[in-house]
Parts: C-alpha cells; structure tokens; sequence
C-alpha cells in the first residue's frame, strides 16, 4: 500500500499530529531511526529523512506543513 502522503524532513525526530487541526489526531514523536524514514502509525504520513530521498520512491520535496517540524526545545536554565 502506497503512505497517504510523504513528507522530506531535515531532522530525525518529527512530530505528526496529522495536518488537519481539529481532524488530525494527538501529537506524537516519531523517530526515523537507522533508515531514515518512518510513516505515522496513525495517518500514515511517511516521513523521510533529506538525502534518504533520492533513492527513486519519494520525490526530493521541502517539509510543508507544522507538523513535519522537530519538537521544541527545552527552556534555558537561569
């Protein structure tokens, strides 16, 4: 089965809350681990790694939505 959608991303954490706002669904973090890819267990998103796209199944594209960005990072400490 094809991903619903496939997202290039420049870090190897994502966070995918489904694009749709209040359709979406709950925020999670996901991975890309070894391969450089990972598709959403619950939109099924497929997330890949930029450079890990060129191996002729995804087209080499810029992240396009919020959700395809790293989590924020934490507060500095005083």
């Amino acid at each position: 089965m094809k991903p619903f959608e496939t997202i290039v991303v420049d870090h190897n954490v994502v966070a995918c809350n489904g694009g749709g706002g209040p359709l979406g669904h709950p925020r999670v973090y996901l991975n890309l681990g070894a391969d450089g890819r990972i598709e959403c267990p619950y939109c099924s998103r497929l997330f890949v790694l930029r450079g890990k796209a060129g191996d002729g199944h995804v087209a080499e594209t810029p992240p396009a939505t919020p959700s395809a960005h790293p989590p924020p990072a934490a507060p500095a400490k005083p």
